[in-house]
């Protein structure tokens, strides 16, 4: 087994990650809790004399260093622009990544909150008003190791990985390899036709689960996925229901971005595009994590013939909704 292959957190035990923040200079008090995640290990951690701490172990092998302080940089330069998101607590040495037993981690103040209500006007807009200042943070500097989004490394590296691993059933791979090859040309030729358009930082994985709302307002969370990429990627997954609802959604949401950044009418042709990519990277998600003891667990309808059955059926929905007017803001 190669080492891309093995449980990547076989080792990590309660009693490890105890330590592992004790290397900081806490002192814990033995209280643990594994928080949702199945990309990296989370957990809230009890402090003595002092709050929780939020520790973050990254999953080996996904990122590089460089990357992980890319995204710790850009989420600091958002709070020094008074943009509620977190970020990871420095230690003396000014340092946010940290090693410890060959795991890294970082450490965070415990957030609470709940999820913002997106079918409340005033919570819409609030975080409309918080996007553009994410969004004018992010455009007056660029990443120069995180991700772009782009067809080739969503799209099409996701469905032949899915593929070339045998997850496709044989009887259905054939209906699978050519929806998935129209769709990404679709997509090609829409991100082709608004060339123009300019990349900035952004959340990245801007959905409902990553806003906590307090009485303050919203703050963001978990910028593990930033990117460079189109504004529009931090607004479409915000946008739900029937199309007459997403459209009054996006009114609203826009209401409060324009506050802050300027939005491209023409960037909404990208969001049927951005929608399709994410799900074929979704899949090719799933089958790079299966190795994970985790995910078995957690998804096992992914290893059977009828997930792929409803995702050839969703991909074919998908190209169609590619001639569909996009949303309009009259």
């Amino acid at each position: 087994m190669t080492d891309e292959q093995a449980p990547p957190y076989a080792r990590l035990s309660p009693e490890l990650v105890l330590d592992a923040v004790e290397s900081q200079g806490w002192y814990c008090s033995g209280r643990q809790l594994a928080l949702n995640s199945y990309e990296n290990r989370v957990y809230q951690i009890g402090i003595e004399d002092a709050p929780a701490l939020v520790a973050k172990f990254y999953r080996p092998q996904r990122w590089s260093d460089a990357t992980i302080l890319e995204e710790h940089a850009f989420s600091h330069e958002l709070n020094d622009n008074e943009v509620p998101v977190a970020a990871p607590l420095a230690n003396d040495a000014g340092e946010t990544l940290h090693s410890y037993e060959g795991f890294r981690f970082a450490l965070f103040a415990s957030v609470g909150g709940r999820h913002a209500e997106l079918d409340n006007d005033e919570h819409l807009r609030r975080v409309g008003q918080y996007l553009g200042r994410i969004h004018a943070v992010g455009r007056a500097g660029r990443f120069q190791h995180r991700p772009r989004i782009d067809v080739q490394r969503m799209g099409e590296q996701s469905y032949q990985y899915v593929l070339e691993q045998g997850f496709v059933p044989r009887e259905l791979e054939q209906a699978y390899r050519t929806i998935a090859e129209d769709v990404l040309a679709y997509c090609q030729t829409l991100f082709d036709s608004v060339t123009g358009i300019p990349y900035l930082r952004l959340h990245g994985d801007c959905h409902q689960g990553n806003i906590l709302w307090r009485d303050e307002g919203p703050i963001f969370v978990d910028l593990d996925d930033c990117l460079s990429g189109p504004a529009v990627q931090d607004l479409w997954m915000l946008l739900s229901g029937e199309r007459d609802e997403r459209e009054q959604r996006l009114k609203i949401l826009l209401e409060g971005y324009e506050q802050f950044a300027e939005f491209d009418p023409i960037e909404l042709s990208l969001i049927e595009p951005l929608r399709a990519l994410r799900m074929l990277h979704y899949s090719a998600w799933l089958a790079r994590r299966w190795h994970d003891p985790a995910f078995p667990l957690a998804f096992p309808w992914f290893s059977g013939p009828r997930y792929w059955e409803e995702q050839i059926l969703t991909l074919r929905e998908q190209l169609a909704a590619f001639d569909e007017p996009v949303l309009s803001l009259i």
